[in-house]
């Protein structure tokens, strides 16, 4: 285990987390109005005031934000609604984390932070089409809900909401960002760890993969290719980019966001998709084009200087039976040469694979949470788990049909290539660990300087009912 002190500032870290996570959604709803009775979560309240009256009103100000009492109730609805938990969590827990993400939007203004209207746009959509499968597709009973009078104030209200989280989201970032730590600064915390506190970590291994992608007709190339011509073509007379984005695009990373995303030429995409995006002007959407992920088009929302705020769709073609049947028969050959010991799995991947990502390091994976080739088992992705728990040392799997989150279908082989039990932190052996435990507690701190710092210079009023609570951060100024 790590020593007390670094424990609790890990809890406290971790709860941070998680609140933020439940709150995600509370973030959006959390609305200047009175709520009935009826739906107040029944939550622990440690306020030693007797029997208090729910009379909504203005509980707490940060700069130019407010936070009503409603919201903390709000606040413990949604997260019960998600399937949260909230015996644990007491108004003043709530009402301390409120207080945080009105202080970091508020911040966010003061350091000149700018949170574009394409990006509240992209984030509007998203929300809605969500909303809008919760209500069976009718605007109107989200508006209801929301108690607002016409669809245009609701979005409104809702944009304002929006724009106050992505703010709040981005001066943490900016905050974390900040803090980089040294060699000798994870030396320095490893060796103030107590030897029998030291953390334990679990059993590891690493897992190489050769990886074959079934080939695409032109056929179905075309298909994809005269898709993304018909959105183009609805874009051009007037339909919105980011819904079609949010309904077709294939890419995880921005559809849910109208496949937004802000980039300059540093920015690590593949070159083709870099080489059409800095070819357009502001407003214009490219004929579609072809990268390994498949097909894109894309639609210029602003430049920046060397900035460029776009959107993309990305469709990936179709494979047939027939291409999937040969990329099957391959990847059989290729296994049958390294069980029959003609060359080795590293070899074999180096020469055979269609994965550029690993080819080089022999098929070697890198988990991408810690950026380091070693997965512990007990954090390993199911799926990935499953294929690889039974395999013992050095065999390789049968070939696997894989689908990703996009739905490119590949045949791989796996192997383990080195087990590590159990085991007490060593700092040669765990470098990357222990320096990844280091930098969040930096960054923890970081993050309390701030609080204390921005505390101090920004006006703070919270109503006598909620000076008694024992916040995290000196909200109260003491």
């Amino acid at each position: 285990m790590l020593s007390k002190k670094l424990q609790l500032k890990t809890i406290d870290y971790k709860f941070v987390l998680t609140i933020c996570f439940l709150l995600f959604f509370n973030s959006i709803i959390s609305a200047q109005e009175i709520i009935k009775d009826s739906v107040v979560a029944q939550v622990p309240v440690e306020i030693p005031s007797g029997q208090r009256q729910k009379i909504d009103g203005i509980i707490a100000t940060v700069g130019d934000y407010i936070v009503l009492d409603s919201d903390i109730d709000k606040g413990f609805l949604e997260i019960s609604s998600q399937g949260g938990s909230v015996k644990d969590i007491t108004r003043c827990q709530m009402l301390g984390k409120l207080l945080e993400d009105k202080l970091y939007a508020h911040q966010a203004i003061q350091d000149s932070i700018v949170v574009s209207d394409a990006e509240i746009r992209g984030m509007m959509d998203e929300r809605l089409n969500y909303m809008m499968q919760q209500a069976g597709g009718d605007i109107n009973k989200i508006v209801a809900f929301y108690k607002k009078n016409s669809v245009e104030e609701f979005k409104t209200y809702f944009s304002d909401i929006l724009k106050e989280q992505k703010l709040a989201s981005e001066m943490r970032d900016k905050i974390i960002g900040a803090v980089e730590i040294t060699p000798e600064e994870v030396r320095n915390f490893f060796k103030s760890i107590p030897k029998e506190e030291l953390p334990t970590f679990g059993a590891e291994m690493e897992v190489a993969q050769i990886v074959v992608e079934p080939k695409v007709s032109k056929e179905d190339k075309q298909k994809v290719i005269d898709r993304l011509n018909s959105i183009r073509k609805d874009v051009l007379e007037g339909s919105s980019f980011a819904t079609k984005a949010v309904l077709y695009s294939q890419d995880p990373g921005s559809s849910p966001t109208g496949g937004f995303y802000k980039m300059t030429r540093k920015t690590p995409f593949v070159k083709e998709f870099k080489d059409v995006a800095f070819s357009l002007a502001e407003g214009e959407i490219s004929e579609p084009f072809e990268t390994t992920f498949g097909f894109h088009i894309i639609m210029i929302d602003k430049i920046k200087g060397q900035e460029v705020e776009l959107r993309h769709i990305l469709i990936s073609p179709t494979v047939s039976e027939d291409a999937l049947k040969e990329a099957k028969e391959r990847i059989t050959n290729i296994r049958a040469k390294i069980e029959s010991k003609q060359i080795t799995f590293a070899d074999a991947a180096r020469t055979e694979s269609d994965e550029k990502e690993t080819r080089a390091n022999g098929g070697t994976l890198i988990n991408p949470n810690t950026q380091d080739t070693r997965f512990e088992l007990t954090k390993m992705d199911p799926t990935l788990y499953s294929q690889v728990s039974n395999l013992k040392d050095d065999a390789v799997s049968q070939p696997l049909l894989n689908t990703d989150d996009k739905g490119k279908k590949t045949y791989k082989l796996i192997t383990v290539t080195n087990r590590i039990d159990e085991h007490t932190a060593d700092y040669a052996k765990d470098y990357t660990k222990i320096k990844e435990l280091a930098l969040k507690e930096k960054q923890i701190k970081a993050i309390g300087k701030w609080f204390d710092d921005k505390i101090k210079d920004t006006y703070i009023k919270i109503i006598a009912e909620y000076k008694t609570c024992n916040f995290t951060n000196n909200w109260l100024k003491k």
